[in-house]
């Protein structure tokens, strides 16, 4: 078997975390982490990253509801930009 490299890692990460990469590469993966410290910070902050991402893009509690009048969010967006 051979070595997967700190960027051939990077390359498989979305593959591997999506559980898309087949047997043998993600036997490849796994052991470059067992290896590679840095890697492993790598795999974790990114997974931290699509988690932050995420919950950023989630629809907020008391999110609009789709039957409000556009005229009327602009109206609210606007005067709370006025302060008022």
């Amino acid at each position: 078997m051979s070595r997967l490299t700190c960027r051939e890692l990077i390359e498989f990460l979305r593959d591997y975390l999506d559980g898309e990469l087949p047997p043998e590469e993600r036997e490849r993966f796994e052991h470059h982490l067992r290896l590679c410290p840095a890697c492993v910070r790598y795999l974790h902050t990114y997974q931290e990253t699509v988690r932050l991402g995420r919950e950023a893009f989630r629809e907020p509690e008391g999110a609009v509801p789709e039957e409000v009048p556009e005229e009327l969010v602009r109206a609210v967006l606007d005067s709370r930009r006025r302060g008022g």
